[in-house]
């Protein structure tokens, strides 16, 4: 009740294999205080939340309880069968989350480290659901800008490379990279040299939304 946000992270909760984030979810949907004390937070029109990685595959796992993910997909194994850790590049969708808030149409690049993180959805209904509410906040490009299957530019093989969702009131985001390794320019590996001077990297927008939707 006291906090306007949570942050689920990354960071490898059971072995980052056999559904690295069902644990951790479970151990909420199971648990009648928890699932009731989770389920009112998601609920409040003040709260924000916020999951990355490992934390992704947790809150997808939790929207029972969170108003408008009724749609989101699980994340599966990497298509190619192993841990991916790279630089990618990633195109920021018009969606209604207030962490991309003034970012659509940004190409830019970040982290990924993850065994399991190709999106599935429950069905195609579901899918379209997502399509038709503008629910695609994040998908990974190729060098010219476009959505791609192709590894290991798509590093898990998510259809159409989406990897990052919403809820239709954009206070609970998902996304598979890690925009928190990536919030100066010399986190990165590479910034071309007129951003390589500046020492905010291009996540550190990201976070600053936050900041001010709280206000």
């Amino acid at each position: 009740e006291a906090f306007s946000g949570l942050v689920a992270c990354g960071g490898f909760s059971y072995g980052d294999v056999l559904g690295a984030g069902s644990g951790w979810a479970r151990s909420i949907l199971f648990n009648p205080r928890l699932r009731d004390q989770f389920a009112a937070f998601f609920a409040r029109p003040d709260a924000f939340a916020l999951g990355v990685c490992n934390g992704c595959q947790m809150l997808s796992q939790l929207k029972p309880i969170i108003p408008g993910a009724d749609a989101w997909p699980r994340f599966r194994r990497n298509r190619c069968e192993q841990f991916e850790a790279r630089l990618v590049n990633v195109e920021i969708l018009e969606s209604p989350s207030l962490f991309f808030r003034g970012m659509a149409g940004s190409l830019v690049p970040v982290p990924v480290a993850h065994g399991e993180g190709r999106v599935e959805f429950a069905s195609a209904e579901d899918a379209a659901t997502i399509s038709r509410q503008g629910l695609a906040a994040l998908r990974y490009v190729d060098h010219r800008g476009q959505p791609t299957d192709q590894y290991p530019l798509n590093p898990n093989g998510s259809p159409g490379g989406l990897t990052g969702l919403t809820t239709p009131d954009g206070r609970v985001t998902i996304l598979m990279p890690h925009p928190e390794r990536a919030f100066r320019s010399i986190q990165l590996s590479y910034a071309p040299p007129d951003c390589a001077r500046h020492a905010e990297g291009p996540w550190l927008r990201f976070f600053q939304n936050a900041r001010e939707w709280v206000g």
